[in-house]
């Protein structure tokens, strides 16, 4: 007992922040040898590298690519990670009832050098994405309808980075994706993360002490109303009334793995909060805390925040 106590006494918390996927990444690892550390920061960083090289729409080898090309023509086979992710996105919508959608219009335009380029015209409808389990296909089904990871590849890529980092042996850890939370095991004294512990940033919100340990929690802001009127910004606009929602200020969304609370977060932020708090309410393991232009704070059922 004593050897086991001495063993979690030499534990220190090493970190590696990175540019990846265009947002900072900073994964942290309880460990107690530096060069352990570092060689799995590697492994993470390889695993983050290969999840955008995958979702990537760019490139003859992409399967997204080759899915958006053939819009409107044939079904096209894809890996079974590519498919259930796609599966994963596509249930999500349905849950959201499309306030969530990884597809949407393009269309070609001439620019003056007479060279063609890709523009979105508008959102598209998830539910003419085709998928046949069986053959392993997708299939868009009008021509220049697409499909972008961009609202959950960050959450799925940190998933898929934990799940590297302990299948090598790291217990306990913390994956910061753009300010998105995912934690594991335990601080190197025992205590559970904290949001704030987790991110000492955050240390001043009012859910800073929220205990996160083996969850993730992921937040979407109010562009509209967070950012400068002279910069440029995607206002999140409800896809029902067509108009910037101002009711939310931001929405922090928990549940178990980074690509859920990533892809749920933003929907929540445009349904407003008592459809918000309903929709969450309904399912397990899955709770959010919404702050309205008031600072007012809403939680749903099992979050307990005190003044």
């Amino acid at each position: 007992m004593l050897a086991v106590k001495t063993l979690r006494s030499n534990l220190t918390i090493f970190r590696r922040a990175i540019w990846l996927m265009g947002n900072q990444f900073e994964i942290s690892l309880v460990a107690n040898d530096p060069m352990w550390a570092e060689d799995r920061f590697t492994n993470a960083i390889a695993e983050i590298n290969r999840v955008e090289k995958l979702l990537s729409t760019f490139g003859d080898g992409s399967q997204v690519n080759d899915i958006n090309r053939n819009a409107g023509i044939k079904p096209v086979k894809v890996d079974g990670e590519i498919f259930r992710l796609i599966d994963r996105s596509l249930a999500i919508s349905r849950l959201t009832y499309g306030a969530f959608d990884i597809t949407y219009f393009s269309a070609d335009v001439q620019n003056g050098d007479s060279k063609t380029s890709s523009v979105i015209t508008s959102y598209s409808n998830y539910q003419n994405v085709v998928l046949d389990p069986i053959a392993m296909t997708v299939f868009l089904k009008d021509k220049g309808m697409r499909i972008s990871f961009a609202a959950n590849s960050k959450g799925y890529a940190a998933d898929r980075a934990k799940y590297v980092l302990q299948m090598q042996g790291v217990s306990s850890g913390v994956i910061n994706a753009g300010g998105d939370l995912l934690t594991w095991g335990t601080q190197p004294n025992d205590a559970p993360w904290t949001i704030g512990t987790a991110d000492p940033e955050k240390q001043t919100q009012p859910f800073a002490n929220l205990n996160i340990s083996n969850l993730c929690v992921a937040s979407a802001v109010n562009t509209d109303k967070h950012t400068p009127i002279n910069k440029k910004q995607l206002a999140n606009v409800s896809a029902k009334k067509g108009f910037p929602v101002s009711e939310i200020i931001s929405v922090s969304m928990i549940s178990p793995t980074a690509e859920l609370s990533d892809a749920l977060s933003t929907p929540i932020l445009t349904i407003g909060v008592n459809a918000g708090l309903y929709l969450i309410n309904q399912l397990n393991q899955i709770a959010c805390i919404i702050i309205d232009d008031h600072d007012r704070i809403y939680t749903s059922k099992g979050i307990n925040i005190a003044d």
